[in-house]
């Protein structure tokens, strides 16, 4: 595969029904960022689009009740996530709208192109009716029980607890969500894609990376969850989807006698994409085909979970059966992040709202950044708390990072009266220091290129702590009067540390380090010259001593954690982690065993890669899990009734790993997966707390 000519990095429409919260920064925003930055500093063309979602049943639900119209919702909230975005530095080419002119106009002409291709079907279907209301019930107003998880709030289309993919028809004991009403079914006309016919093509596009006898893509380069949901669905079977509602707000079906029916949104809105594309091409003068149709163009989709299968799947289908467009390259999705314990709950208002924060905390974007790029939930889920949120601000940007350049700074200004110096010779501390900084940037070069942000990050900073002992170790204040000169090239060095800091934090740090670059005299530099040692001239004038962070008191945090907990515990909805630390196991504890007895335990971390139901078992999962071996293992473990195939690969977990194997079904178990139980009966992995490789020990 040649390298790409340009990039198409989408990320995830957000849904125009209420603001944005830092889940949603996490799992798509932030990394989408972050890569797009990244490739603007390597010279690539790229073209970084979004927008707002701006049709489907939640929000005619949410106009209906707060007594206004869909309209004013969704001005709204695009206006509000919006001017969030750019305020937090996330800085999109175009972000547009799916109610516009324009994106009706693309979305029906995709659906006829589809229509022409014959990647349609026309099935009169029984279709759930609130007698009520009196209207036919799009998934979204409809809620029962999952048949996956037993969540009791599930949605027609999906459920948001385990990211199961539905139909109204799968929940059990449903009800509207119009009148609460139980609807009846009754016989409705739709437009259904013929997935089942791409079956073949998408399983290998995925699974090998080849479309139409060519090589796509590296299916190695995907990350093991996403393959995993795409298999899950793969393995049962495509079938035809239906790829229009009867709903009154939306894009109409361009067909006569369709009047009342609009497009499904998952066909609706990543068409949303081509069509903000089309908008800024003309609002440039420029041409958009080639950022969707030319063959050297790399197109990328940040999302989070539960959107992998319409990304993967439905979308690629999508494209391909109207023909003319590339398919994406990869589809970089994250898991989900939890607040304080408790899973992210927009209903009962346990979230970090983006804008409460910017106001909140004005001026302090970067350090929101900075802390969610530390934990974003890139293989499994993650927690932010308002406890580490200080810690990482105190003990990482205002100690390690801004206390290297202060330092830097407050030494220059006091010997050079504020200009840089001139470096001399290259000693062999010195050549160490640029020994580690190089191969630092190397490691971040590395990392962003293959998704993996939080070792970026933390590479980054292993430049300015770097940075710290360099500084520590050759105390240029002890020199200053026996070798001045000496001391002229330790600062020379820092200072030229401080410019490359300038240039690989500024992907993660876009605010502080356009504050670095002014302190320092530098303009926006190229990646390619973080191998440079000579960035700061001799005798360049550099900016007053500044304080890049400052520290985060406890009486700043303490409100923002009460303001969570003053939502009752009966409101929240404890996560799979915290419900099961905080149960109360009300079995006795077992008999005593020796040490020895312990000791003959081999427990290994492991990480599942795949997972499939075993036939004709209600309760038996089969896993395949990495545990650092040359092959994976397969394990099968109780947890159907816990926990659905889709939603584990990428989960860590504690292998008993020299268990004698055992055959299950059929199927060879080759050790056992360790979980805890809590009071309801609820199974949960036992996992370690921080990412850690696949074949670890457990002590």
């Amino acid at each position: 595969m040649k390298e790409p000519a340009r990039h198409t990095v989408t990320a995830a429409l957000p849904y125009a029904n209420g603001p944005l919260h830092i889940g949603h920064i996490a799992g798509a925003y932030l990394p989408a960022d972050i890569h797009v930055r990244h490739l603007r500093q390597l010279g690539k063309e790229v073209l970084f689009i979004c927008g707002s979602d701006e049709h489907g049943a939640a929000i005619t639900i949410r106009a209906m009740k707060e007594g206004t119209t869909p309209r004013a919702i969704v001005d709204q909230y695009h206006a509000l996530m919006g001017q969030a975005f750019k305020d937090l530095g996330i800085h999109f080419d175009i972000y547009h709208r799916t109610s516009s002119p324009l994106h009706k106009e693309t979305s029906q002409g995709f659906f006829l192109k589809l229509l022409e291709n014959g990647a349609f079907h026309v099935q009169e279907e029984q279709q759930y009716y609130d007698q009520e209301a009196k209207q036919f019930l799009a998934d979204r107003y409809i809620m029962g029980t999952c048949p996956s998880c037993g969540n009791p709030d599930a949605y027609g289309d999906q459920c948001e607890k385990c990211g199961s993919a539905l139909s109204p028809k799968d929940l059990k004991d449903p009800r509207s969500t119009l009148s609460g009403a139980s609807p009846v079914l009754k016989p409705t006309q739709h437009w259904y894609l013929k997935m089942d016919e791409a079956q073949q093509w998408v399983d290998a596009w995925i699974n090998t990376g080849v479309l139409d006898g060519e090589a796509h893509h590296d299916p190695s380069e995907w990350k093991p969850q996403v393959l995993g949901q795409c298999n899950s669905w793969l393995k049962d079977g495509l079938r035809p989807r239906a790829m229009t509602r009867d709903l009154d707000w939306g894009v109409p079906v361009p067909l006569p006698g369709a009047v009342g029916k609009v497009l499904y949104v998952w066909l609706d809105a990543p068409i949303g994409y081509i069509s903000a594309t089309k908008q800024w091409a003309l609002d440039k003068g420029q041409d958009w085909e080639k950022w969707w149709k030319a063959d050297d163009t790399r197109l990328l989709h940040f999302i989070g979970k539960d959107n992998i299968v319409f990304h993967c799947i439905i979308f690629p289908i999508l494209l391909k059966l109207h023909g003319g467009f590339i398919l994406p390259q990869n589809v970089p999705a994250n898991e989900f992040l939890n607040l304080e314990g408790n899973k992210i709950s927009t209903s009962r208002n346990w979230a970090v709202w983006l804008h409460e924060y910017l106001e909140r905390w004005p001026g302090r974007q970067d350090e929101l950044r900075y802390c969610l790029a530390t934990i974003l939930p890139e293989f499994r889920d993650s927690e932010f708390t308002w406890k580490d949120f200080q810690d990482k601000n105190n003990n990482e940007l205002v100690a390690v990072l801004g206390n290297f350049v202060q330092r830097v700074f407050v030494l220059c200004h006091k010997y050079y009266d504020g200009r840089s110096p001139a470096a001399g010779p290259r000693l062999d501390q010195d050549q160490d220091l640029w020994s580690a900084v190089h191969g630092s940037v190397e490691e971040v070069a590395r990392h962003i290129t293959h998704f993996r942000y939080r070792d970026a990050l933390l590479a980054a900073m292993n430049v300015a702590r770097a940075g710290n002992r360099y500084l520590s170790d050759s105390e240029p204040w002890k020199l200053e009067k026996s070798d001045p000169e000496r001391t002229r090239s330790i600062l020379a060095n820092s200072l030229n540390v401080a410019a490359v800091l300038s240039i690989i934090l500024e992907p993660f740090l876009p605010h502080t380090t356009e504050k670095l670059r002014r302190m320092l005299g530098l303009s926006i530099l190229p990646w390619g010259d973080t191998f440079r040692s000579d960035l700061v001239g001799a005798g360049q004038a550099l900016g007053k001593p500044e304080h890049l962070f400052k520290p985060i008191t406890d009486a700043e945090i303490q409100p923002e954690i009460d303001r969570l907990h003053s939502i009752t515990p009966v409101e929240q909805q404890p996560s799979t982690a915290a419900a099961s630390a905080k149960a109360v196991n009300p079995q006795p504890a077992k008999a005593a065993i020796t040490f020895d007895d312990f000791a003959k335990l081999d427990l290994r971390v492991g990480t599942i890669t795949a997972a499939e139901r075993v036939p004709k078992a209600d309760k038996l999962l089969k896993l395949t899990i990495d545990v650092g071996e040359s092959a994976p293992r397969t394990v099968v473990s109780g947890i159907a009734q816990h926990y659905s195939p889709e939603e584990l690969p990428g989960q860590h977990v504690v292998l008993v790993a020299n268990l004698e194997p055992r055959k299950m079904r059929g199927v060879e178990s080759q050790g056992m997966v360790l979980m805890a139980e809590d009071v309801s009966g609820k199974l949960v992995f036992v996992q370690p707390k921080q990412v850690i490789g696949p074949g670890a020990e457990v002590r």
